[in-house]
């Protein structure tokens, strides 16, 4: 079995857990653009301490290149959890990011997130250099 094996996709507005990409469709070589990823912007994903989603990481892989590269990992860690008790704590993540970034060729922005209970998503997004 291969790590791939286990990673689920889905139309992001009929699937609650799909990381969503928004960035331009196209950018100007090396010029800074933003990029916003997020978990439930059609459905909302549950945040609880017993339901939530950890992280989404951010990869760029250019096109024509064999691999792709790292670009942003986000930590979402609070899910409500306290001394008290599941979600009776002060605070709640949102599980969404933005960040800045340029790029020097076309590519594929590729986006997985990971819900405790749910596995491992993704999506993707090209990205053409104008």
């Amino acid at each position: 079995m291969k790590l791939g094996d286990t990673i689920q996709s889905a139309d992001w507005k009929a699937e609650k857990h799909v990381p969503v990409i928004e960035a331009p469709d196209s950018v100007k070589a090396d010029e800074v653009f933003q990029v916003t990823v997020s978990v439930g912007k059609e459905i909302p994903h549950p945040n609880t301490t017993e339901h939530h989603i950890a992280w989404i990481e951010v990869y760029f892989k250019p096109e024509g290149d064999k691999f792709s590269y790292l670009v942003g990992r986000f930590e979402f860690t609070a899910h409500g959890a306290s001394v008290k008790g599941a979600n009776t704590g002060p605070a709640f993540t949102e599980p969404s990011a933005t960040f800045a970034l340029k790029v020097n060729a076309p590519g594929t922005l590729i986006a997985l997130s990971w819900c405790n209970i749910h596995g491992l998503w993704e999506s993707s997004k090209d990205i053409a250099i104008a």
